[in-house]
């Protein structure tokens, strides 16, 4: 039968089926067991796949105020056509956006340029992206992964301004 009901002795036309039966529980575990892995499985990529960056605004712990007053601020601007490393009150001369073979962002040049910086402000850890609007997420992400490379951990990201 369709329903896998065994209906036993039901007699004829007047009596009432049964309702108790064995339900098979079986599937249904099999599928909450698959579902838990995949969620415990997905949960870890989540983590591995974040970025540590924050909103450009001021520090909230003190000891990063301390810290702050013994380095200098380091903004990248980063558009379309070039990038503009500034530190301090003055700024390096742009470097270009180039792409590799694959189309990938060129970035030889800008980790040159961050290594440099490091070598002379070794107290140095934070710098903040300024972005267009134009600037694909792609590229924005390998940026910070070369910043955080570099030696430059915490980044901050904000829009370009004017």
């Amino acid at each position: 039968m369709a329903g896998g009901m065994d209906l036993g002795d039901s007699g004829g036309k007047g009596k009432k089926k049964p309702l108790d039966t064995a339900i098979n529980l079986v599937p249904f575990i099999d599928l909450m067991a698959v579902t838990i892995s995949f969620l415990i499985m997905t949960a870890v990529w989540t983590q591995i796949g974040r970025l540590q960056v924050q909103q450009s605004g001021g520090p909230s712990d003190p000891n990063q105020e301390q810290q702050d007053q013994k380095t200098v601020p380091v903004t990248l601007l980063i558009t379309e056509k070039e990038l503009k490393l500034t530190v301090g009150g003055s700024t390096y001369d742009p470097i270009p956006v180039t792409r590799t073979e694959t189309r990938k962002l060129d970035l030889v040049k800008l980790t040159a340029k961050l290594k440099e910086l490091r070598q002379s402000l070794p107290d140095q850890s934070q710098i903040t992206l300024q972005t267009e609007d134009a600037v694909r997420y792609e590229d924005l992400v390998r940026i910070i992964d070369e910043c955080i490379g570099a030696g430059l951990p915490n980044v901050s990201v904000s829009p370009a301004m004017g």
